[in-house]
């Protein structure tokens, strides 16, 4: 099932179930009423006979009744039944005292009525109930009249159709219901429509996503307006940004580890070929360049194994660090690496979060760098400073500098110079570095000029401390 059907058929469900709890509140309400009006229609006929009923005069002859019939005959006779209700007379059993003709409801005519108001026990209490027969079911109450006078037991009966009083709301809400399904019906087109403009931006990314190939990541979806799906195709888009961006590094990626392997091989495969077998010192020498040619791959291979990792989160673990110790423990690891005059610029006396690990990986390949591209017995410093937000781990050297036009491009992947040159190693050093300060949240600078060396500096954001939870 797709989106737009699930969102309309949530729509309808909706509405469907309002509209029912609708109808049946507003047919309890109007039931209510219309129980309400009958009950004190009744009660207020029941207050005029009681009232005549306790004045005992009659009216017309101003004598006293002498008789229930009598008086019930005298109330009938002020009483103006409304719409859908009867009354009768009844005394010792039998109807003896019916309504004018006016009345349409002739209560007299459903002796299973009748029946079951003579069956009722005798009482001087007023019974207003509901009395179901095989035509209809009445509301009604029974006024029982017993005078002294008067040896016969009458009862005056008053009741009204509630099946006919019911069937005026009950045909209102079968229309109701008739309005309501057609309310769904357009609810249902109408909501089919905005459903299918609203999940417009949904279906062109599933179509999007459908034509996307490895080789074609170039589509996007169209944006516009500012809403939540909007914000969806961005995202998405984004991501296809994202991806692509992965994917054509990766093909470069592997396109520069080939051509870098590629070198190698065929040095090592060009002399296996050419070599005299019987001669030692032929075999040797070609020995020794497979060795070196195998050293350099597996340089490379490690390196590329760090880059990977690179975008780990646990590439980095940093921890806090005393910034002057790790200092002169970079220096005196970098006096190993060349005949040159280490010095040391400054040292930070602060505590950060680094990993010593990875940043003395960093900065000691900066400082091989620095060797490579130095002359023997020039300086080599090695410095750090904190300013307020950020550390500056530096190495400077006395070495040819870079060309401006090669210092945007000496960071990336096996990188060469404008000559076309390229020193010794995997060419992956400078990429490396900047991965390990990107870990950390920081950055490289370079500052350089032909003729009067360079200046390489890790720059490390400060973190905020992480908040131990409470064992």
């Amino acid at each position: 099932m797709s989106v737009r059907t699930r969102v309309l058929a949530a729509v309808l469900a909706l509405s469907a179930l309002g509209l029912a709890v609708a109808g049946g509140v507003l047919f309890g309400l109007q039931r209510g009423q219309i129980n309400q009006r009958i009950d004190d229609s009744l009660r207020r006929s029941v207050e005029e006979f009681d009232t005549l009923a306790d004045i005992g005069i009659d009216p017309e002859t101003g004598q006293e009744f002498t008789r229930g019939s009598q008086l019930v005959r005298t109330v009938m006779a002020r009483t103006a039944p409304a719409e859908n209700e009867g009354m009768v007379g009844i005394v010792d059993g039998q109807v003896a005292l019916t309504a004018n003709n006016s009345v349409e409801l002739r209560l007299e005519n459903d002796h299973e009525l009748i029946d079951k108001v003579v069956a009722q026990p005798e009482t001087e209490r007023i019974i207003l109930t509901s009395i179901k027969t095989g035509q209809t079911t009445y509301r009604a109450v029974t006024v029982p009249v017993q005078l002294s006078s008067d040896p016969t037991h009458s009862i005056f009966l008053l009741a009204f159709d509630y099946d006919a009083e019911l069937e005026e709301l009950g045909d209102n809400f079968r229309t109701y219901t008739l309005i309501s399904l057609a309310a769904l019906v357009l609810i249902s087109g109408v909501g089919w429509l905005v459903a299918g403009r609203l999940l417009a931006p949904v279906r062109l990314v599933r179509e999007t996503a459908q034509k996307i190939t490895e080789t074609d990541l170039s589509r996007r979806i169209p944006v516009s307006g500012n809403d939540d799906l909007s914000e969806l195709s961005q995202t998405f888009n984004e991501m296809l940004d994202r991806l692509q961006g992965s994917m054509t590094a990766q093909r470069q990626l592997l396109d520069d580890v080939g051509h870098e392997l590629r070198t190698p091989i065929t040095i090592v495969q060009g002399h296996l070929e050419l070599q005299d077998s019987y001669d030692p010192e032929d075999v040797d020498s070609v020995r020794a360049i497979a060795l070196d040619e195998l050293d350099r791959m597996r340089l490379l291979v490690d390196d590329l194994v760090t880059l990977a990792g690179a975008e780990r989160p646990e590439f980095v673990k940093p921890r806090p660090l005393e910034v002057g110790q790790l200092t002169d423990d970079v220096l005196d690891k970098a006096r190993t690496l060349g005949d040159r005059r280490w010095v040391v610029d400054s040292r930070a006396e602060h505590m950060w979060s680094l990993d010593p690990k990875r940043m003395t990986q960093a900065w000691l390949q900066l400082a091989a760098n620095a060797v490579k591209f130095s002359p023997i017995g020039s300086t080599i410093a090695v410095g750090s400073r904190a300013v307020p937000g950020e550390l500056r781990l530096w190495i400077r050297d006395e070495g040819a500098g870079i060309a401006p036009e090669d210092q945007g491009r000496i960071f990336a992947r096996f990188a060469r110079g404008a000559n076309g040159t390229r020193a010794e190693g995997s060419g992956l050093g400078l990429t490396i570095v900047n991965a390990i300060a990107h870990a950390h949240g920081g950055r490289v600078e370079l500052a350089s000029a032909p003729g009067h060396g360079s200046t390489f500096t890790i720059v490390i954001q400060e973190r905020q401390p992480e908040q131990e939870e409470p064992a």
